[in-house]
């Protein structure tokens, strides 16, 4: 869970950073909140534990650990859902991001929660848990070494296993397989602890690891001995299985805090290591990890390499496997490098390579297993290619990277080839990594965008790459010391430590130190000015997410740096003037804590990508772009109505892909988007005028247009792109309906639309325009706070009405149009066969959700049978304080969704029937989960055709109590 925390973190921090974050919690606000009350049901159903647990707790007895902490854990986290939803019925428009970031926040330690709650053999204990079956699953070449550890782990002989093997023969995997297995076993063990264990072995790091997995944490200020009996505290509390992966070192259970396991108290450890005597002094019982047989090899070898197009002669294949040794890691990457060959005498030729190689190193040396996998690098044969696998070596053991994160450091450190296009580039870092990880020199993380290197792989591109210093994520306290900064390193990585600071005279003498990550050094305030006087090769400096408060001046001299990262760096005040670093290609400024745009910028000719996105900058000095020609990215806060840029100014911006800001104004920006130079533009998000705060979303930009407080509609008034995917539009005068807007008929990539506070607007669309025809694209449409707005579409004066006008369209979502009587007429309910969610709120003459476009009665007055209605994606429908709310459907309708699965009906008095059960329909959509009424009255209220109706429906009611 906390590399998987890890991940998500990254994507947040670098993919979609917070502003985005922001407008995703104020979008997806309801729903978290509904998920919380679904959620809360539920835990509220498993409430009879504690009932349980009194009546069965005796003297002989007493309450598993594992039952007293859930316990308490579901008493604190009732406590923050109560207050979440109390906040619910008077919160802000403008407070929901802060609330919905809040509630997704519980929902993950609901979740959690959740899952633990399940004892099913039972709430009390006299002795050690009964060992439990395991499922087993027979994997090939691992069998017999899985059924040994497992009977070590459910009998009382063995209490420390060590796994013992070379390098790449799958000692991790097969714990891994052996972890899963375990998790779902948690009457077992009260908690199963995973930690990669860094080498060098670093006491402290492994200290917080460890007591990090199990939900708690060591205080920080304490020295190693204190907090090892702190630590040995914590894991006295529970029945722990710890596996430690990769353990290169001797040391002493005790040192750590770590509780020795007794058949008492029914702990187990389990550590994996390739140094026998490493697992012999800790008293562990060996489980050595054998080579796969040849038959085994053989199968893992076609299974990689896809056996339906392998076109070699089978003794050349079979004669490549036979030099893996039976080792699983080699066999994969080699196979992996052959993958599409069907070339005989390039199998032939590799196969003789390999024989080269391993006959010129000893038998049953690591550098067996090194000779084999860099066969594979050496195939890459592109040394771009080969630089930027090595590159990834960087990062952390067992550090899963995301994906668009490795490829901006690839070109950061000049790995991508720096002319041409930024797109250009980013395709080529994506090719390149589909490169690596189809040669299986990278692999797939748990999480999509990321990927991760084999702790041997990453051994041997430690090996092969630059002369290097990675100390990344290892707990350290401390920067190294200064002789560890030798003369020949070209490559450092301190990242994600927690260096407080940098001795004042520390000057390391590091003359062809290319790139330096410091970044994730939270309390890293402060960094003395001779420290980088003898690094002036220097070309990446990373500082992104540290403490620090200024720049030192011997930053000014680092005349060969082309890239500067500064990212969250939130408390920094200063810069010095930067007028020296011509060679400048990318400054990163994300969310630093600047209030001035640093001096020199200007100056740098060479800059490629700039982002000045800073929330306390307030003025952007006039011609600051006029020198920086080369710029492809430029981002400054496009919500801030002192930072605007002219168009005029941008256009001399001339090779500009990705551009970020607020025009001047509405001329300025009609006459820029008529321009070639915007035609240009791969990515953008424009505004003009004052938007709201929930309307910023700079991140991950994708062709987004915001209009707040300006004159639109009409043929002159507003020019929009023609590839325009989100449009906002806030407090706009004289805008009565998209149908108003001239060029949105040129449109055709339009997604999203968002209107909010317009008073004149009477319909979105008016379908007899041509300007309409923009409507059958768009898929998420948010009405809020319109006033006058009385149709959604209007279709008056067509003498064959469009069926298919939302064809598209996938959520809706409506808010205060207090003139809106009937949402959708009948006759549009064709193309509204994509709809997944349909949200009506405080729409205070809304009448009906689907309708006949005249009086109901002139369709019903004769009418016998029952008339179906389908939405068939719909998923959820929320319907909330619509006083004059009559029908959902018109009578005798049935709405057929069999993909419903959440109907909330709240303040809804005058409804009179939930038509998703009838005549011609006896039982409810399959997939619905819960049905929320408030009041409960109003479910008394409703009347029912089918008798049977309301009993079929009840499983799946809820009357919240918010």
């Amino acid at each position: 869970m906390a590399e998987l925390a890890t991940v998500i973190l990254e994507v947040i921090k670098w993919v979609a950073p917070p502003a985005r974050s922001y407008v995703d919690n104020h979008r997806n606000f309801k729903k978290y909140a509904k998920v919380l009350r679904k959620k809360l049901r539920i835990l509220e159903a498993k409430e009879d534990v504690k009932t349980r647990l009194q009546g069965e707790v005796c003297s002989e007895k007493q309450a598993k650990n594992e039952v007293v902490v859930w316990l308490q854990d579901v008493e604190k986290i009732k406590a923050e859902i109560q207050d979440v939803l109390k906040e619910l019925p008077d919160v802000s428009y403008f407070s929901r991001a802060r609330l919905g970031k809040r509630a997704r926040k519980i929902i993950v330690e609901l979740d959690d929660i959740l899952g633990r709650g399940n004892f099913s053999e039972g709430l009390v204990v006299n002795k050690p848990a009964t060992a439990l079956p395991f499922g087993v699953e027979n994997l090939e070449g691992e069998v017999s070494v899985k059924e040994k550890i497992r009977g070590y782990l459910t009998g009382n002989e063995v209490q420390m296993i060590g796994v013992w093997g070379i390098g790449g023969v799958g000692k991790t995997t097969i714990m891994k397989q052996i972890h899963d297995e375990l998790l779902l076993m948690k009457s077992r063990f009260d908690k199963v602890i995973w930690v990669t264990v860094s080498h060098p072995l670093n006491v402290g790091r492994l200290q917080d690891e460890i007591a990090k997995r199990m939900n708690e944490r060591l205080r920080e200020n304490e020295d190693e001995q204190r907090r090892a009996l702190e630590l040995k505290e914590m894991m006295g509390r529970v029945k722990y299985v710890l596996i430690l992966d990769d353990v290169w070192q001797r040391f002493r259970l005790e040192d750590v805090g770590i509780l020795r396991p007794t058949v008492e108290n029914g702990c187990k450890i389990v550590i994996t290591s390739r140094k026998v005597d490493v697992c012999n002094f800790l008293g562990c019982e060996i489980v050595k990890v054998s080579p796969l047989s040849k038959e085994e090899s053989l199968n893992l070898f076609l299974h990689e390499v896809g056996s339906d197009n392998l076109q070699a002669p089978e003794g050349i294949w079979k004669a490549m496997v036979e030099e893996c040794a039976g080792l699983p890691l080699a066999i994969v990457v080699i196979a992996g490098s052959m993958k599409g060959v069907i070339d005989v005498h390039e199998w032939r030729h590799a196969l003789n390579e390999l024989r080269g190689r391993i006959r010129a190193t000893a038998e049953g040396s690591e550098d067996e297993i090194f000779e084999r996998l860099k066969f594979s690098y050496d195939r890459l044969q592109d040394s771009n290619i080969q630089s930027c696998f090595l590159s990834c070596s960087l990062y952390a053991e067992d550090y899963e990277i995301v994906r668009d994160v490795l490829v901006e450091q690839w070109i950061d450190e000049g790995l991508i080839e720096q002319s041409g296009s930024r797109r250009a580039k980013l395709d080529k870092g994506q090719t390149i990594l589909n490169r690596l990880e189809n040669s299986c020199l990278l692999e797939n993380a748990r999480f999509a965008g990321a990927v991760k290197m084999h702790d041997v792989v990453r051994d041997m591109a430690l090996r092969l790459g630059p002369q290097s210093m990675v100390k990344a994520r290892m707990g350290l306290r401390e920067i190294p010391d200064e002789d560890d900064w030798t003369e020949n390193l070209e490559k450092v990585s301190l990242m994600e430590n927690e260096i407080s600071d940098i001795p004042p005279n520390m000057c390391p003498n590091c003359p062809i130190l290319t790139t330096l990550m410091l970044q994730g050094n939270s309390k890293l305030t402060q960094i003395p000015d001779c420290f980088f006087a003898n690094m002036q090769g220097l070309k990446l400096l990373n500082l992104s997410e540290t403490g620090i408060e200024s720049l030192p001046h011997s930053i000014c001299n680092l005349e060969n740096l082309t890239t500067l990262l500064l990212c969250y760096c939130e408390q920094l005040k200063h810069v010095p003037c930067l007028a020296k670093l011509k060679a400048l290609k990318k400054l990163d400024m994300f969310k630093a804590g600047i209030d001035v745009v640093p001096e020199g910028i200007d100056m740098l000719v060479n800059l490629q990508y700039l982002d000045l996105l800073c929330p306390e900058l307030v003025e952007l000095p006039t011609q600051i772009l006029g020198n920086l020609s080369q710029l492809q990215h430029l981002t400054v806060d496009p919500c801030s109505t002192t930072l605007k840029i002219t168009g005029e100014e941008v256009r001399g911006l001339k090779k500009l892909e990705t551009f970020q800001a607020q025009l001047y104004d509405l001329q300025d920006f009609n006459n820029y988007v008529k321009s070639n130079h915007f035609k240009r533009l791969s990515n953008y998000q424009l505004v003009v005028g004052q938007v709201a705060e929930y309307f910023n979303l700079a991140g991950h930009l994708s062709k987004e247009i915001s209009l707040g407080e300006c004159e639109i509609g009409g043929e002159d008034s507003v020019v929009l792109p023609d590839d325009v995917k989100e449009l906002w539009i806030y407090r706009c005068r004289k805008f009565r309906s998209f149908s108003d807007i001239y060029f949105l008929q040129k449109t055709t990539e339009l997604r999203d639309c968002f209107v909010s506070e317009c008073e004149e607007i009477g319909c979105v669309v008016d379908m007899v325009t041509p300007s309409s025809s923009f409507i059958y694209n768009v898929e998420q449409l948010c009405l809020d706070k319109l006033p006058n707005l009385s149709v959604v579409a209007n279709v008056e004066g067509i003498e064959a009405t469009p069926p298919h006008i939302f064809s598209n369209l996938r959520l809706f979502w409506m808010r205060e149009c207090s003139r809106v009587k009937r949402l959708f007429p009948i006759e549009l309910l064709q193309g509204l066969q994509n709809l997944e969610e349909i949200t009506v709120e405080d729409c205070q003459q809304m009448e009906e959700i689907i309708g006949w476009e005249g009086e109901e009665e002139n369709h019903t007055a004769n009418a016998t049978t029952t008339t179906t209605f389908t939405l068939p994606k719909l998923t959820e429908l929320s319907l909330e304080n619509l006083p004059e709310l009559k029908r959902i459907c018109p009578t005798r309708g049935v709405m057929v969704c069999d993909s419903l699965q959440e109907l909330e009906i709240k303040k809804c008095p005058k409804l009179k029937r939930i038509p998703l059960v009838g005549n011609v329909r006896p039982s409810p959509p399959a997939a619905l989960k819960m049905i929320t009424i408030k009041p409960k009255e109003l479910w008394e209220s409703l009347e029912w055709e089918d008798p049977n109706a309301k009993n079929v429906l009840q499983p799946s009611l809820h009357f919240p109590t918010y």
